[in-house]
C-alpha cells in the first residue's frame, strides 16, 4: 500500500480531520498522481451533508484536480513520469457497455466508479477523493492537461468545466444560439465562458444585480435580475443554481423546442407537465461527462485560453472554504492548494 494524507470527513460535517491514508498497490493500468490543485465542488458540500447517498463517515471528497504523474504501471504507455495530468469525477468504468464504448463511461451501465464515496470495481473498497496529497487510478480515466493551462485554475474544468459542457453540446449551441446561464457561481461563471467561446449571445439570470459587469467580463450581454423581460427567448439554460428554487419559471423563458438543462441542484422537484407541452420544450440535465468530451473541453479550453476564476487557499483552510461556500462567499471556485501535506 502507499501511504498519503488527506482531509477526512466525520459523519454529516464539514469539519474536516487531517488524516493518514492509505493508496493501493499500482495495478498493470494504473498510475500514481501527486495531487497539486483540487477545487471544492459544492457537491462536496451535498456529499458531506448525507444528500446524495455517498456514505459520510471517512469521506475524503475531491473530484477535480491537478498534478503530475509520479509512478505507472507496467502496461501504461500513454503517460510517463512528470506528465502533468488532469483527473474528473470517474475513475474506472466496466469499459465494455454502450455508454463506455460511446466515451460517456459517465453513464456506465454497470455503475461508474465515483472519485470518491464509490466502490472500487476490484478490490470493492471505498474510493477517497482528490483532498489528497496522492491518488491512484486506472491511467485512461487521467487527461494531459494542456500546456498553456494554469494547473490551479484548470482543476474546476474537470468538474464544473465538463457538467456544463456537455449539455452546451448535446444542444449544438454555437454562433447565432441564445443561452441563459442562471447563478454564476462556480458551474455558472464556466458556463458564460464556453457559451460565449462558442458563438452564442449569452444572458444571465440572477438576483444580484451587483453582478453584472461580472457576467459582462466573462463574455456575458447582459445580466436579467426579472425573467418575464425574456419570456420564449432562450434555445438554452443552464440551470446551475445548487439550491431549491422555482424551476416552472425558467420554462417560460425557452423558445420552440428549447432546453432546461439542471446541472446545479440534483434532488427532487415538483413539475407541472403542461410547462413542457407549451412550446415543445425539454428538460434536462447532465452528469459531469466521460473521456470523450472531457479530452474535447481540454482541447478546446486550451486554444481559447478559458480557466475558472479561482480562489486558491493552502489546504489546511478547508473547512472555512466549505463554510464560505455554503454561503455564496466565493468568486468563483474555491481551489485548495494541496502542498502542505507534504
Amino acid at each position: 500500500m502507499r501511504p498519503t494524507t488527506a482531509w477526512q470527513s466525520t459523519p454529516t460535517s464539514t469539519e474536516l480531520q487531517r488524516v493518514p491514508i492509505e493508496r493501493r498497490d499500482l495495478r498493470d493500468d494504473d498510475i500514481a498522481v501527486r495531487i497539486d490543485y483540487c477545487g471544492v465542488c459544492h457537491s462536496d458540500l451535498h456529499a458531506l451533508h448525507g444528500l446524495v447517498g455517498k456514505p459520510t463517515d471517512g469521506l475524503v471528497p475531491g473530484h477535480e484536480f491537478t498534478g503530475v504523474v509520479t509512478a505507472v504501471g507496467r502496461n501504461v504507455t500513454a503517460l510517463t513520469l512528470g506528465d502533468r495530468v488532469a483527473v474528473g469525477t470517474c475513475v474506472d468504468s466496466c469499459g465494455e457497455c454502450a455508454m463506455c464504448l460511446a466515451g460517456q463511461e459517465n453513464y456506465c451501465y454497470q455503475g461508474p466508479t465515483s472519485t470518491y464515496g464509490g466502490t472500487d470495481r476490484v478490490d470493492g473498497t471505498i474510493t477517497k477523493g482528490g483532498y489528497s496529497r496522492e491518488y491512484v487510478l486506472r491511467s485512461r480515466f487521467a487527461y494531459r492537461l494542456p500546456d498553456g493551462l494554469d494547473p490551479a485554475a484548470a482543476a474546476p474544468l474537470l468538474c464544473a468545466g465538463i457538467t456544463v459542457w456537455e449539455p452546451l453540446r448535446a444542444a449544438g449551441i454555437g454562433p447565432g444560439s441564445q443561452v441563459a446561464v442562471a447563478g454564476l457561481g462556480g458551474l455558472g461563471h464556466l458556463g458564460v465562458k464556453l457559451a460565449a467561446a462558442l458563438g452564442a449571445e449569452v444572458t444571465v439570470l440572477s438576483r444580484t444585480p451587483d453582478k453584472a459587469d461580472d457576467a459582462r467580463t466573462l463574455g456575458a450581454t447582459s445580466l436579467l435580475t426579472e425573467p418575464n423581460e425574456a419570456v420564449g427567448r432562450f434555445d438554452l439554460i443552464l440551470d446551475t443554481i445548487p439550491a431549491p428554487h422555482d424551476v416552472e419559471s425558467l420554462l417560460r423563458l425557452l423558445t420552440l423546442d428549447g432546453t432546461l438543462s439542471v446541472v446545479g441542484f440534483p434532488r427532487p422537484i415538483e413539475l407541472n407537465i403542461m410547462h413542457l407541452t407549451l412550446g415543445r420544450k425539454s428538460l434536462s440535465s447532465s452528469g459531469t461527462g466521460g473521456t470523450k468530451h472531457t479530452a474535447e473541453l481540454l482541447a478546446f479550453c486550451a486554444e481559447h485560453n478559458i480557466t475558472a476564476d479561482v480562489e486558491v487557499l493552502p489546504s489546511s483552510q478547508v473547512t472555512d472554504a466549505l463554510a464560505r461556500l455554503e454561503k455564496g462567499d466565493v468568486r468563483y471556485r474555491f481551489v485548495l492548494d494541496l502542498s502542505d501535506l507534504d
